[in-house]
């Protein structure tokens, strides 16, 4: 039979293990907490980077998409509808005039190198650019790039941003599911002037493409 003072040095002793043990599991926990949470910041740090990498193309391709979403697919540009303007009734018999001359269908340009899609799409990034820089007087570089970035237009597809005299040249490059869209453009005021442009099929893109 153990002593009464053999008694306290046991339980003395298996508290202390019990302590020291407690104490290892709260360290290791508080250990595996923080490595958790290192984990999780660096993953989502790598999320947060690679989503600011990808959001300018996405939302790029998003606008061209939604100026286009009204126009055709694909095919060759359509012409405008052509015939006279006050159609004769039935029975009557036009003369032409003696002067007439049959007009040329041209045989280069945006007309005949785009597609439907980027033609059609062509006209409305003409109208929307030409509307948003026609409130500028005296525009500057900074001031059109800052206004062409609000429309959509990322940094890497704008070109030759520069100050010719009173006006602001640039060049947009379009170029989408393989189309050869651009845009080539003078924003003065008032006098802004917006055109479409054909881009090469593929390589860099260089301002100064032909245009309209």
């Amino acid at each position: 039979m153990r002593r009464p003072s053999e008694l306290v040095g046991t339980a003395a002793a298996h508290t202390l293990r019990r302590s020291r043990m407690t104490l290892v599991t709260a360290v290791v926990a508080t250990v595996g907490l923080a490595a958790c949470g290192t984990e999780s910041a660096g993953t989502d740090a790598g999320l947060n980077a690679g989503g600011a990498e990808d959001r300018p193309g996405t939302a790029f391709s998003k606008m061209l998409d939604e100026v286009a979403e009204t126009c055709p697919a694909d095919g060759p540009p359509q012409a405008p509808p052509t015939g006279p303007a006050n159609p004769q009734p039935p029975g009557a018999q036009e003369t032409p005039p003696s002067d007439a001359v049959e007009p040329i269908a041209p045989t280069a340009g945006p007309e005949v190198e785009l597609n439907a899609r980027d033609w059609c799409a062509g006209h409305l990034h003409e109208e929307r650019v030409t509307r948003a820089l026609r409130d500028l007087k005296n525009p500057s570089p900074a001031d059109v790039r800052t206004i062409l970035n609000d429309l959509g237009y990322i940094d890497e597809r704008i070109h030759g941003l520069r100050k010719s005299g009173t006006a602001t040249r640039f060049s947009l490059d379009l170029r989408d599911r393989g189309g050869r869209l651009c845009m080539a453009g003078s924003a003065a005021g008032t006098r802004t002037v917006v055109d479409m442009c054909v881009a090469p099929a593929t390589g860099p893109f260089k301002p100064g493409q032909r245009q309209q």
